[in-house]
């Protein structure tokens, strides 16, 4: 066991870096062998998720699955990691083809094996891939699985013989489950329109297909290959959705009451659009999706939120009765309470929601699907669902601004330590620390967060008003850069 190379190091959701930079066949390969000596270590039956959650530790000759997403090489990749794993003597199938993250979930549980892989790096740019790791129950591995695998990462990741690696089909079985959560009576109640936009990633198809077995009206853009992904990141926000915009406000003239879905490069974070071609950001979709569960479903429970998700949410909960549940960014932090505790729904800033019924796991389609019964069993148009929820709730303005800057770790130990008395005529209230550096203002708050892939200072306001985000997160970025 020698120590960690410097270039393979999980993150929030696995490793992640850019293609023949750090990420590279010999790096996969030194992440293969840690894998393969992890699952046959002794030490891995005693992580929590085994002893204190319930999750069987489920043996190693059970194999491991390997998806991939639709970035260059990715394939390649995949199959690169399943020959090392072969060689080594771990059952290992790659899928057929590209699928988005969740159906390696699935596949995961449907199939008891003892891990997933998804060769993705979700929602960065184009130049990046990367590795997801999932554990038996479906969901991403906690910390303090992927530091078992750092520990057992080579120097050396040696010389494999090419060998032949048995291919699967995981989508047909996640889409069957997709149907199964579905309330199709409820989505079909009323016409809807629904256009997808899959961002040229993994999800691409899956919507539009379960859709179409139903008769649903709907549209896709960006439903082919692109590697480069048009020349920008695939992640769902609004500054990268004007091609769903357009197809969108295209059909308001027609009359139709048109819901926009929109799902990151592996399928597992989303956002959506109003029939005006408004934009619908990950609290919101939150937001209506938990209305809906709760309220016409009758449904019940906790509901987790990461440390950057809106206040909204936490309105909601108190007004249904239902526990909130805080924890660090990073949707593997809310996992053990979907899997222990029986969540109602947990979510992320980022888009990544999860509902009770379906695997501990972020799901964009499952979402879109949701999204759409809630449309199709209401009268409204999914703008007045919108102002509907603020007027009962509360109104709730939000924005992330990434500033790209030399050592973000050490200006947030540097706020956390000395934070400002007030900033953009704010006054700070109080001080959180769960996860980067939070300032509580009266009526907001403001996020200071490194990131965890790239060299970049995340910065997340909420506010009553688009306006006084504006000024905040502007201000924001003119104190941090004037150091």
């Amino acid at each position: 066991m020698g120590t960690t190379p410097e270039s393979v190091r999980f993150g929030t959701d696995g490793w992640r870096a850019v293609i023949a930079r750090e990420f590279t066949f010999d790096n996969v390969s030194r992440v293969a062998h840690a894998i393969a000596n992890f699952l046959s270590s002794s030490e891995r039956c005693q992580d929590p998720i085994y002893t204190e959650w319930g999750t069987p530790c489920v043996d190693p000759s059970k194999g491991v699955l390997i998806g991939y997403d639709t970035r260059f090489l990715s394939e390649s990749f995949a199959v690169h990691c399943a020959a090392v794993l072969r060689h080594l003597g771990v059952p290992v199938a790659v899928s057929d083809r590209f699928v988005p993250t969740p159906a390696v979930s699935r596949a995961v549980v449907d199939r008891g094996a003892a891990m997933g892989i998804s060769v993705t790096s979700s929602h960065n740019p184009p130049e990046y891939s990367g590795l997801k790791i999932k554990v038996e129950f479906g969901g991403s591995a906690p910390k303090s699985i992927t530091d078992g695998i750092e520990r057992h990462l080579p120097e050396d990741p040696g010389d494999h013989d090419r060998v032949h690696v048995d291919r699967a089909n995981l989508i047909e079985p996640y889409e069957t489950r997709l149907a199964d959560l579905v309330d199709w009576d409820r989505l079909t109640a009323s016409p809807v329109h629904v256009v997808i936009d899959s961002m040229y990633g993994a999800s691409q198809g899956i919507t539009a297909k379960l859709l179409a077995s139903r008769g649903v009206d709907h549209a896709e853009v960006r439903a082919s290959l692109d590697p480069s992904f048009g020349g920008q990141a695939p992640e769902p926000l609004e500054r990268n959705l004007e091609p769903l915009r357009e197809a969108v406000r295209s059909r308001k003239a027609a009359g139709v009451r048109t819901l926009g879905v929109a799902t990151d490069g592996d399928g597992d974070r989303i956002a959506a659009m109003d029939e005006e071609g408004t934009y619908i950001d990950a609290h919101r979709v939150y937001a209506l999706v938990l209305r809906h569960l709760v309220e016409a479903r009758g449904w019940s429970g906790p509901v987790v939120v990461t440390f950057s998700v809106s206040d909204l949410i936490r309105r909601m909960a108190e007004a249904y009765g239902l526990e909130v549940i805080e924890t660090p960014i990073g949707f593997k932090y809310a996992t053990e309470h979907l899997v222990r505790g029986g969540a109602l729904m947990a979510g992320e800033e980022s888009g990544g929601l999860a509902v009770r019924g379906d695997l501990p796991e972020r799901d964009g389609v499952l979402l879109s699907l949701l999204l759409a019964e809630l449309l199709g069993s209401s009268s409204l148009p999914v703008s007045k669902l919108v102002a509907t929820l603020h007027e009962r709730f509360g109104a709730q303005a939000y924005d992330r601004r990434d500033l790209e800057i030399e050592a973000p770790q050490r200006i947030v130990r540097q706020l956390g330590k000395a934070p400002p008395n007030a900033l953009a005529g704010q006054a700070v209230r109080a001080v959180e620390t769960l996860d980067g550096v939070k300032l509580r203002f009266r009526d907001g708050w403001l996020l200071f967060r490194a990131s965890g892939t790239e060299p970049v200072l995340r910065t997340y306001c909420e506010m009553r008003t688009a306006r006084e985000v504006d000024t905040v997160l502007a201000t924001a970025a003119d104190y941090v850069r004037s150091g």
